[in-house]
């Protein structure tokens, strides 16, 4: 078994945690605390990316709590259609987020604090709607119809009975709100300016733009442990107040009369706004000052606005580098998880420390595991930093939990029973282990490759600084089109964004698709 753990570990330890200790040592000996910590910018960037967080997750809670109601409690034709379109931000890459807002809204818009704000609440909808929503479909109907029948008001119902018994799974929603509100990168890139800055965003600009490294770790380090200390708060918060009910939870028909009316206004409308900024993304790839054209798509392989003018910018080649990314980066997770999950179930001892470090990417925002890999790897004897494998490296980290969380199911499912019945039958060691485990894990290896080529074809962080040029992958390219002046490059940039949300839709309706065929 120490064979099977050896690679994800080597991984693990040589890519995130060497480099977490390695910008931990160079913020605490390169004198550069108190210059970046001091920094009135600094200050001001931490204070709107603190604000900004806990506006978005007060809105988010706020618009997400009617519809989680509705489809937690009410069945109706479309509830699943609804449930799926919900989730669609969320599994979106950011860059198209912000894309889409900025089709959807106005020019004057972009720099606004409610623009990001807005755009943040979009993507984090799914968030209440499935946490909060997943816990209001344990509740038993009985409790709040006793409280009715006891004199109760709707509202004491629901400030007195409900809202106690939903308090864990808010507190969880609301931090997972705030903590990816507070680590946007890419939509922040988009949509903010200079005043409306995170610091995940600040951090890649000092580290690129400015050479500051020094200054770009202090922050790094110092989000983190901010970030880990709200984490580990809520997460006791949630534990102390946990609570297992049981009784008829099952989601009722909604009433006929202005009750069902009710229940599908508010699905039409959540439906609308899921899917609006969508539809004017793919739209305004077809729109430009001068009316409807398609020039975006058919000037794909010019690479020029007029002759001697060049977008600066192949689409073509961002493809490609994408399409070379995500397959190096999926292989790669898709090995190195495979192992991991079966060391994981394997390991008596250990396997538990294993299963942490794998969901580390997910923990350490993508800036900060590139900033980590750039500052280890910069120097003699590990100067990668021209390697153009660093890019797919940086995208398994961040794919390889999902494949770990979607094989370690499949693989616990397996009854030990039955490789001791294959060895009684006369198998090897080896054979056995094969057929009754590693044969068992192959159907659920669909949804795991999905969803981390998904991962790979939409991260923006890490291959902020690990990009070099002439490799630029889809996001990045997206985002350069829409930072230039003029008509084509900007319906460019919305063109590339339609297509990554189009692979992305695919490749995660594919990995649900195939994981619902599996439950059947």
């Amino acid at each position: 078994m120490v064979a099977l753990a050896t690679p994800p570990t080597v991984v693990i330890v040589g890519f995130v945690v060497v480099p977490a200790l390695v910008i931990a040592v160079r913020t605490v000996g390169a004198g550069a605390i108190g210059e970046a910590l001091g920094s009135r910018r600094v200050l001001s960037i931490a204070w709107f990316t603190v604000w900004q967080a806990v506006l978005t997750t007060v809105v988010t809670l706020a618009v997400g709590m009617v519809p989680a109601y509705v489809l937690a409690r009410r069945r109706f034709r479309g509830r699943t259609l609804i449930r799926t379109l919900v989730v669609v931000p969320f599994m979106l890459p950011t860059v198209v987020t912000g894309a889409a807002f900025l089709a959807l809204l106005p020019d004057s818009a972009r720099g606004t604090w409610w623009a990001v704000i807005v755009a943040h609440s979009y993507v984090n909808l799914a968030v209440v709607v499935r946490v909060v929503g997943s816990a209001w479909e344990t509740l038993p109907h009985d409790l709040t119809a006793s409280a009715r029948t006891l004199g109760a008001s709707p509202w004491n119902v629901a400030r007195h009975v409900v809202a106690p018994l939903l308090a864990p799974a808010t507190v969880a929603a609301g931090a997972i709100v705030f903590l990816f509100a507070a680590t946007s990168f890419g939509i922040v890139q988009l949509l903010g300016d200079g005043s409306t800055t995170t610091i995940e965003a600040e951090v890649a600009r000092r580290a690129l733009r400015y050479g500051d490294v020094g200054g770009a770790v202090v922050l790094s380090v110092a989000q983190l442990l901010v970030l880990g200390s709200v984490a580990v708060a809520t997460s006791r918060r949630q534990r102390r107040s946990a609570h297992t009910l049981r009784g008829d939870a099952r989601p009722r028909p909604a009433r006929r009369g202005i009750p069902r009316v009710r229940a599908l206004s508010i699905a039409a409308v959540t439906a609308i706004l899921v899917a609006g900024p969508l539809v004017m993304l793919c739209a305004a790839s077809f729109r430009n000052a001068g009316g409807w054209t398609s020039r975006a798509w058919t000037s794909w392989g010019s690479g020029s606005i007029r002759p001697g003018i060049s977008l600066g910018v192949d689409p073509w080649s961002a493809i490609r580098a994408s399409v070379v990314t995500a397959v190096v980066a999926t292989s790669i997770a898709t090995v190195v998880g495979v192992l991991a999950a079966l060391a994981v179930t394997e390991m008596r001892r250990g396997g538990q420390w294993l299963d942490t470090g794998i969901m580390l990417p997910l923990g350490i925002s993508g800036v900060t595991v590139g900033l980590g890999m750039l500052v280890t790897f910069a120097v003699p004897p590990f100067d990668w930093r021209g390697q153009w494998w660093l890019v797919p490296v940086g995208h398994a980290l961040i794919g390889l939990p999902f494949v770990v969380r979607v094989a370690l199911p499949r693989i616990r499912s397996i009854q030990p029973d039955q490789r001791s019945a294959a060895l009684l039958l006369g198998a090897s060691p080896t054979r056995a282990w094969w057929e009754t485990t590693v044969r068992r894990v192959t159907p659920a290896l669909g949804p795991a490759v999905a969803l981390a080529a998904a991962a790979s074809l939409g991260e923006f962080g890490a291959t902020t600084l690990l990009s070099r040029s002439g490799s630029d992958t889809l996001p990045l390219a997206i985002a350069g089109l829409l930072s230039r002046p003029g008509d084509l490059p900007r319906s460019q940039g919305f063109a590339l964004a339609a297509v990554l949300m189009g692979v992305t839709a695919v490749l995660v309706s594919l990995a649900e698709g195939r994981a619902d065929a599996r439950h059947r």
